[in-house]
């Protein structure tokens, strides 16, 4: 990330003075002994003369400054006092002017955005920090990020406002028990309140003030090397959690869901953090492929279990053979519940896997293994360990679908020369009390099954063909949205619109369902633009 970050304090004889700086050099860079070399013509007089007090400075000039090496990209982050690079200096030290003079917030402490294209934008976080002897027995601080990309910064606001709270909070609070032990020793207030103000000797009273370091007003020897290594982490984590993509066309609905799914987990870990006042891991927003992933695989965890898996839609329809799976799949794309029961758990696991593939992202709850059953309403996946009982206003439901996966008893050498042949190893009941006949449609059950049995379509080019046949059902589905749901048109347009979309004929009834279940799955994205471009009168983004 092409930003740097610098902590900058308000000095009552000097002003706002930038006290310490980290920046990332990537490769190739400069020897570190450069870094921290004074650069000419860019210094405050103050700090060219030698007369800058101690609480305007952290590093010496001729102290090399600090050096931190990723190993894995090679970028090096550099602290010292000020930035190696002159038209740098200048933009640090106009972000901290500003950050502690006019861009401040109500009250004088917390975060604030500010900035332009000439200068770069900053992020800026103000804070107090104890000091027995500073007038008001404070003294402002501020901590600064600085970038030219201003999407970038605003979209990392929650992130470095968490991070550099906690940063913040560590200062205050090792600044407040020094604070407490020296007004223990000699309370100031009562020395100040005894003491003969004159306006002749009040510079002077200032100006002996005006003197200590942050070191010395938290006792911490090493707090620059401290400082050093938060800020390079902030950065480098910062980088690394955000990363540019290109998107051909506008983003699926699929991506939408996920990328709507993983904000809200992220601002329910903020509020519980907040919460809780504790610490926090980097969170990693992830690429388009890289959250269907995850969100297909669960992380994962499938892999964690022993034992044979379901390795792709078509695996799965030849272990269950072609009529029960087209009964299990037509009970997944209505929105039915799926009940797998057994022992393997990454069997059970695996083959949620594979049947999610078949559904948008928004209609797929699941609870992949339980010790209990889970209500329709919170789960259409759902998991069992051999023993839990299925209730029975489930059982007789023609709502739900149950898969008992039961180990077959074989010899010890056939299980071993087997093993990894699910049919050897188990066999799968199907039992459901609807009645309805599954083989005329719906539509789009017929066409995955057609590509499921082409042997010369391989594995990828399947997945890739169901993929293409969801969008577009569910370009279908924001049509029926528009007509049913948005404009409130009547039962003879809406028959109409099915008849335009191909989802009358034979399996209307199923594509019907399948249509309106799938609606439940459309992105909150996508139908809060819906509405504001039908209230507002403008014509709607056609996806």
């Amino acid at each position: 990330m092409n930003a740097l970050v610098a902590l900058c304090h308000f000095c009552e004889l000097h002003g706002p003075r930038t006290l310490f700086c980290t920046e990332a050099l990537h490769p190739p860079s400069p020897t570190p002994s450069q870094a921290g070399a004074p650069i000419p013509g860019d210094r405050d007089s103050a700090t060219q003369r030698g007369d800058m007090c101690e609480g305007c400075r952290s590093l010496p000039a001729s102290h090399p400054g600090f050096v931190s090496v990723d190993s894995e990209t090679g970028i090096r982050f550099l602290s010292h006092q000020h930035p190696r690079q002159p038209q740098l200096f200048s933009v640090v030290r106009q972000a901290c002017v500003r950050s502690l003079s006019c861009e401040v917030c109500p009250g004088r402490e917390g975060p604030i955005f500010f900035g332009d294209e000439q200068h770069g934008f900053v992020f800026s976080h103000t804070f107090f920090i104890k000091d027995s002897l500073a007038r008001g027995f404070q003294r402002w601080y501020s901590i600064v990020m600085v970038a030219m990309d201003r999407i970038y910064l605003i979209n990392s606001w929650p992130f470095l406002l968490r991070h550099l709270r906690l940063t913040i909070q560590s200062l205050q609070s090792t600044a407040l028990k020094v604070f407490d032990s020296e007004q223990c020793v000699c309370p100031q207030r009562a020395v100040r309140m005894n003491s003969v103000f004159s306006p002749a000797v009040f510079p002077h009273q200032r100006s002996g003030n005006a003197a200590r370091s942050l070191p010395s007003l938290t006792q911490h020897t090493n707090l620059w090397a401290s400082l050093h290594s938060s800020f390079s982490w902030l950065l480098k984590a910062c980088g690394s959690r955000l990363t540019e993509k290109l998107l051909e066309g506008a983003p699926t609905e699929d991506t939408l869901v996920l990328i709507e799914r993983q904000t809200e987990q992220e601002e329910e870990m903020s509020c519980w953090e907040g919460a809780e006042g504790g610490g926090s891991r980097p969170q990693c927003h992830q690429s388009e492929s890289e959250l269907y992933r995850d969100f297909l695989f669960d992380e994962g965890k499938a892999e964690g279990y022993p034992g044979p898996k379901f390795r792709s839609l078509r695996h799965l329809r030849q272990v269950l053979g072609t009529t029960d799976f087209r009964q299990l799949a037509w009970h997944v794309l209505m929105g039915n519940q799926v009940i797998l029961r057994g022992a393997d758990p990454g069997l059970i696991h695996s083959a949620f896997t594979m049947l999610k593939s078949l559904l948008p992202v928004g209609c797929v709850r699941s609870v992949t293994y339980s010790a209990q059953y889970e209500e329709a309403y919170r789960c259409n996946f759902l998991g069992l360990s051999p023993d839990v009982p299925i209730p029975t206003h489930v059982s007789s439901s023609e709502f739900s679908v149950l898969v008992d996966v039961v180990s077959v008893e074989r010899g010890s050498l056939y299980s071993a020369a087997c093993g990894e042949d699910i049919l050897s190893l188990y066999q799968f009941n199907i039992s459901s009390t609807n009645s309805q006949p599954t083989d005329k449609g719906p539509t789009l059950l017929n066409k995955i099954e057609v590509a499921l049995s082409n042997e010369n379509l391989s594995v990828d080019v399947v997945s890739h063909c169901l993929l293409c046949l969801k969008e577009e059902w569910m370009n279908k589905v924001k049509v029926l949205f528009k007509f049913s749901k948005v404009d409130g048109r009547g039962r003879e347009d809406t028959q109409k619109v099915l008849a335009l979309l191909g989802a009358t004929g034979p399996g209307e009834e199923d594509n019907v369902r399948l249509l309106k279940f799938w609606m439940t799955g459309l992105s909150k994205t996508y139908k809060s633009h819906l509405m504001t471009a039908v209230r507002g009168g403008e014509r709607p983004l056609s996806q």
